[in-house]
């Protein structure tokens, strides 16, 4: 069996969408680990300045000298800090000439869907100005920052403070993440590309090549042997299993049969020869001078002749198919006229002729493309059923399909079909018709409706009559003006 392609075979699939889905649960993991990081940032800064604030209360004099209050913002990372006590008591710390803030984020009941919104707001900013700065400086906005403080509730800190170091952290802090995710990713889709290799994988290709192999020869492919697992694969082996040998045997009994039809249809050429041969002999005795003679010869006469007729289905029956069809347009009625001719001449069980109408109620000229040979080959085997089970009135008609099909209908004033017939209609060797029969006539009418494309259908059957309905193709218009010369006279078989 070939092997898949890498890049389509189930294994890459596996690991490409093991990898996928890691990646889109790491982006769910992200959105709030990064509004998190962004509020752990705001709330170091806000203690931080919180404690930078405090310093004044050790200073003389509440004031703290321009070099310490330099090095407390620097150390902070800020440009202004404001303590507010509860007692209104305000330290501040502060550049000379502090920046006007671009933006406030008042912290205090700030849920998480805005935690969200800010994150993703800063990071967005930040990637306008890198777009519109290209590799030159970006641009730095400065915000105002308002919350309890960490360190005692009581307190409010604000702080005036530049973002970029706070873009800076996040960003190195989002690679930290896609780092992670990309190495979670890669070990756990190998994790789950080993595991399902040797659970799925593995077992479906086995079965794959058993399946391919089996298909190739069913007769040389080594039987599978399934295995002892009780899930669905192991349940698919032991079907597949049971299913070959079930398969093994039918084609073992299907060669045994086709053998055995071989040797039945070269029986039958050779005896239909000898039951022919015995027939024309048989006729002399018709000149006997013993009354007796003459009295059971015609009985023998028909005796021999469905002998005759027997072997003669039965080598059609074991035919590969039907004959080759040579549609063309054909004149109904013109054909079931010659039909009607062969059938009144059928020997009844007595060997007598049988004595029955045949009504033509087909319009002249109608015109079918059909292999007039062969539908007229399917008419005479229903005709002869009709009249041979004692229908002494046999009617023709047609009528407008479906399709551009046309339906002809033809129905006897016989007894009807007995219930075992009904059951088995057109099985070969089990559903005749009649008494006497071996149900071949049948399927072979519906074999040769079927190599036309249409379908041959019982309509009704009781004790007024039986009536079978054959779909055919109806004539084009442009093949209609030479349906003479292009008919075919029927030909029995």
């Amino acid at each position: 069996m070939p092997r898949p392609i890498v890049a389509t075979s189930l294994s890459a699939k596996l690991l490409l969408l093991t990898i996928l889905f890691v990646l889109l649960a790491e982006v769910l993991i992200y959105a709030p680990s990064i509004a998190r990081f962004r509020m752990s940032y705001l709330e170091e800064r806000l203690a931080a300045a919180h404690i930078a604030a405090l310093s004044v209360e050790a200073a003389p004099d509440l004031m703290v000298t321009k070099e310490l209050q330099a090095k407390l913002l620097a150390y902070t990372g800020t440009h202004v800090i404001d303590l507010i006590q509860p007692g209104a008591r305000v330290y501040m710390l502060s550049r000379p000439m502090p920046p006007q803030a671009d933006a406030v984020y008042d912290l205090r009941g700030t849920g998480m869907g805005m935690q969200f919104v800010d994150a993703g707001n800063a990071l967005w900013l930040a990637l306008e100005g890198a777009l519109a700065s290209g590799i030159g400086p970006q641009r730095n906005r400065v915000i105002r920052v308002i919350d309890r403080s960490p360190n005692d509730p009581a307190q409010r800190v604000e702080v005036t403070m530049d973002e970029r170091p706070l873009i800076d952290a996040m960003l190195d802090f989002s690679r930290r993440i896609l780092a992670v995710s990309v190495a979670i990713s890669l070990i756990a889709a190998i994790l789950v590309y080993v595991t399902l290799h040797a659970l799925l994988v593995r077992p479906m290709r086995r079965l794959t090549a058993g399946v391919v192999a089996f298909r190739r020869d069913p007769d040389g492919a080594p039987p599978l042997v399934p295995g002892t697992r009780a899930d669905e694969i192991g349940v698919a082996e032991r079907e597949l299993a049971a299913m070959q040998g079930t398969v093994r045997a039918a084609l073992r009994q299907r060669e045994r049969l086709a053998t055995l039809g071989t040797a039945v249809a070269k029986i039958n050429h050779d005896l239909r020869g000898i039951l022919s041969t015995a027939s024309l002999l048989s006729e002399r005795l018709t000149e006997s001078a013993d009354p007796e003679v003459r009295r059971v010869t015609p009985r023998l006469v028909a005796s021999l002749d469905r002998a005759v007729e027997l072997c003669s289905q039965t080598l059609s029956f074991t035919r590969d198919g039907v004959l080759p069809l040579s549609p063309a347009p054909t004149d109904l009625h013109r054909l079931v006229e010659e039909v009607g001719a062969e059938v009144l001449a059928t020997a009844r069980p007595d060997g007598g002729r049988v004595e029955a109408d045949w009504v033509n109620d087909i319009p002249a000229g109608t015109l079918a493309q059909v292999d007039a040979a062969q539908l007229g080959r399917a008419l005479v085997n229903l005709g002869r059923n009709a009249v041979q089970a004692g229908a002494d009135r046999v009617r023709l008609s047609i009528q407008a399909g479906q399709a551009d099909r046309l339906t002809l209908t033809v129905a006897d004033n016989g007894p009807g079909l007995a219930p075992r017939a009904r059951e088995n209609l057109f099985q070969p060797f089990a559903g005749s018709a009649r008494a006497g029969g071996v149900g071949l006539g049948l399927a072979i009418a519906r074999e040769l409706l079927r190599a036309h494309g249409g379908e041959l259908r019982l309509v009704e059957s009781d004790a007024a009559g039986t009536a079978f309905a054959l779909d055919i193709p109806q004539c084009n218009a442009d093949t209609g003006a030479v349906a003479v010369a292009a008919h075919k006279s029927f030909v029995s078989h």
